[in-house]
C-alpha cells in the first residue's frame, strides 16, 4: 500500500495554520548541495530546522544560496548558534529571532540554538533548531536548557526539532519526550532511522511539539513525491525528518 501524502499546508478558517516543518542536518554543506536544494524543495516546508549550517568561510552567502535554491529564506542561526539555522518560507511573518550559545565544556564542540517566533495565519508558533553534544551528561544538561529556553519564548505553542545525537532510549531523548510530544511516535509517517543515510540503524534525528499542536504526521520523507533516494544519498550522511502539525491560533 502507498504511503499516505502529509497535509499541505493551510490557514484554515478559524486562523489555525497546518504547517511543515523539515529537521536536516546538512554536514555543513560538504556534499552535494544540488541535491540538498532539491529534498528541501520537495518537502515543500515552511519551516527548515538545520543542524551543521555553515560556520566559517562566507557561512552566510552559502547559507543564502542554500535557501534561495529552496525556496526559503535565512530565518537566523548559523555560525551565530555554533551551526543551528532556521529557514522559512515567505508564508511565515516573523516576530523575532535570537541565536544562544550554550555553555562550553573544556574539550568539547561549541553548542548553540537558534531560535524564533513566527506567524502562520493566525497562528503564533516558537521554534528552535537543536544540534546536542556527543557526551552523554552535557547532551542532558543541554536537553534541560532546551527545555527551559522552549518554555521562555513566550508562545503557547512551540516546535523544537533537531539531531540529537541519541535514539529514543536515550537519556535525553526521554527527558524531552517527558515534556514534549514526539512527533514520529504520536503520528508515525514515512521512514524511521535517520543515521546514517546509506543503512539507517538509528532514529537520532526528531522534531518536537509542545502539547497543544496537533501531529498529523512525521518521518523521514522517503516516498515524498520528488525525492528520490539518489538525492537523499548524495545530500548529507543524515536523513530529513518531515513533519505535518496543525497549530490553533492564537
Amino acid at each position: 500500500m502507498a504511503t499516505p501524502l502529509l497535509p499541505n499546508s493551510r490557514t484554515e478558517p478559524d486562523g489555525a495554520a497546518v504547517i511543515r516543518v523539515l529537521s536536516y542536518n546538512i554536514r555543513s554543506m560538504r556534499d552535494d548541495t544540488r541535491a540538498l536544494a532539491r529534498v528541501i524543495t520537495a518537502c515543500a516546508p515552511d519551516l527548515v530546522l538545520i543542524q551543521e549550517a555553515p560556520r566559517f568561510f562566507r557561512w552566510r552567502k552559502k547559507l543564502a544560496r542554500l535557501a534561495a535554491a529552496s525556496g526559503q529564506v535565512v530565518l537566523t542561526g548559523g555560525a551565530t548558534a555554533a551551526g543551528p539555522a532556521i529557514l522559512c518560507s515567505l508564508r511565515a511573518t516573523v516576530e523575532r529571532t535570537e541565536d544562544v550559545l550554550l555553555p562550553l565544556t573544556p574539550g568539547l564542540h561549541r553548542r548553540g540554538l537558534a531560535t524564533a517566533v513566527v506567524r502562520f495565519g493566525g497562528a503564533r508558533l516558537g521554534v528552535i533548531s537543536c544540534h546536542l553534544s556527543l557526551e552523554a551528561n552535557e547532551r542532558y544538561e543541554q536537553g534541560g536548557m532546551l527545555l527551559d529556553r522552549l518554555a521562555g519564548l513566550g508562545a503557547e505553542h512551540a516546535l523544537a526539532g533537531g539531531d540529537l545525537n541519541e535514539g529514543p532510549g536515550g537519556r535525553t531523548f526521554r527527558r524531552l519526550s517527558a515534556s514534549l510530544q514526539d512527533c514520529r511516535a504520536v503520528a508515525p509517517w514515512g521512514g524511521d532511522a535517520t543515521w546514517p543515510h546509506s543503512d539507517p540503524p538509528r532514529r537520532i534525528d526528531a522534531v518536537f511539539a509542545t502539547k497543544g499542536v496537533e501531529v498529523l504526521g512525521c518521518g523521514v520523507p522517503l516516498d515524498q513525491p520528488g525525492v528520490t533516494r539518489a538525492d537523499l544519498t548524495a545530500a548529507t550522511d543524515h536523513l530529513p525528518v518531515l513533519a505535518a502539525v496543525r497549530v490553533p491560533a492564537a
